[in-house]
């Protein structure tokens, strides 16, 4: 499950060193345009999981996720022969349709097999995993655009999905027993979403991964215009990409010890409240909009990466926890909503981060107020942490 979810991340990361580049042999003129080709894909990711969510509960989880990945292949060729900035586009958004069978059946599959806290410690193992990708990515692309162009990347990315699906074929068994698979109906995806907007606690942690991921998703597309082009480390850019990346992944590694003690709702709850105290606390700091150095604002990121890293497994198991009985159509729903909340939140934000961080860190306290806000709201029984 983690090597699917990290094909996602791989084609993500590992295309950053290379968005001047791509944007330069496409006749790019606004630097802040290549931010397209990082929050398209995630528009893919949102729309593709409506697809695929509801067919694996109809089809099971092993043949969908062949599907996506024959759709990942056929956008990868229109990314490695397009002449064309906006067809390089519809490249990534497609990258994003095929990717999503991956990335949402791998969350349905593990809630096919787990649940409670358990299954936010197997999520956490696997967001950890996925979340390590980005700290060898970006490194690999630099060192692949030094010897080759940027096409090279994508021919990488072709070859891992590959093995990881020869991997999946030959060692994952299918977790949706015929038994258990819901009969394909033209209302299948409409019952779903009744279904889902039942359950409060899906409903408004979908809404919080809405929150986190967009917010963090303006990172990832400006990281690259932050490091080479505010603070002129073009060359330590993917050194830099990996450091941060280890926070969030010693983070999850940190949630998957922790969360059967302590629960995965009170984790959740205090590391969004960090989230947020750290964002504002660099809001109040640097107000004026002049970039503090380099180590203090390293120092910020890794704070908040580190809060992250307790915040991603642990949402999507809250969210998932009461949709065991439509683990396909849940994930799809869950993702779908926190993504398209994202690229909007992305595209708004990344348009202002031209000379300064501070943008940046608003979004930040921004979401991350909002997010506690929807804590304290739910005021979940301290009983329920220790199912």
């Amino acid at each position: 499950m983690a090597s699917l979810m990290s094909l996602v991340a791989l084609s993500i990361d590992a295309l950053l060193p290379g968005l001047p580049n791509i944007g330069s042999d496409l006749g790019v003129s606004n630097p802040n345009d290549n931010q397209l080709l990082i929050t398209m894909i995630f528009l893919g990711l949102g729309f593709g999981q409506l697809i695929f969510g509801p067919l694996s509960d109809s089809f099971g989880r092993k043949p969908i996720v062949y599907v996506g990945f024959l759709v990942f292949i056929i956008a990868s060729i229109i990314c490695l022969t397009t002449k064309s900035f906006e067809m390089m586009i519809l490249g990534r958004v497609l990258q994003g349709v095929g990717l999503s069978s991956p990335r949402t059946l791998s969350l349905a599959i593990i809630r096919d097999s787990y649940s409670g806290n358990y299954m936010a410690k197997i999520m956490s193992i696997v967001v950890m995993v996925f979340i390590l990708v980005p700290v060898i990515a970006p490194a690999m692309g630099q060192l692949v655009l030094s010897v080759y162009s940027w096409h090279s990347i994508f021919y990488i990315n072709l070859i891992y999905g590959l093995l990881i699906m020869l991997w999946f074929w030959k060692r994952q068994e299918e977790t949706l027993v015929k038994e258990k698979r819901i009969k394909l109906t033209s209302h299948l995806f409409i019952d779903g979403v009744k279904e889902f907007v039942k359950h409060r606690d899906a409903v408004a942690f979908t809404i919080v991964s809405g929150f986190i991921t967009g917010s963090f998703m303006v990172y990832l597309s400006t990281s690259q215009q932050i490091f080479e082009q505010q603070y002129n480390l073009a060359d330590l850019f993917p050194y830099i990409f990996a450091s941060l990346a280890i926070s969030v992944g010693l983070a999850t590694y940190l949630n998957s010890v922790l969360v059967v003690k302590y629960g995965m709702w009170k984790i959740a709850y205090r590391a969004a409240a960090a989230y947020a105290v750290v964002s504002l606390a660099y809001v109040a700091l640097f107000w004026s909009g002049q970039n503090p150095s380099i180590k203090i604002l390293l120092s910020f990121f890794a704070l908040q990466f580190f809060a992250v890293g307790f915040l991603f497994g642990n949402l999507r198991a809250l969210a998932m926890q009461p949709l065991g009985h439509i683990a396909g159509i849940g994930a799809a729903i869950n993702g779908f909503v926190s993504t398209v909340m994202a690229v909007p939140i992305a595209n708004y934000i990344g348009g202002f981060i031209t000379d300064s961080v501070l943008p940046l860190f608003i979004g930040f306290s921004l979401f991350g107020v909002l997010s506690v806000l929807t804590f304290v709201i739910l005021r979940k029984p301290e009983s329920t942490n220790k199912l």
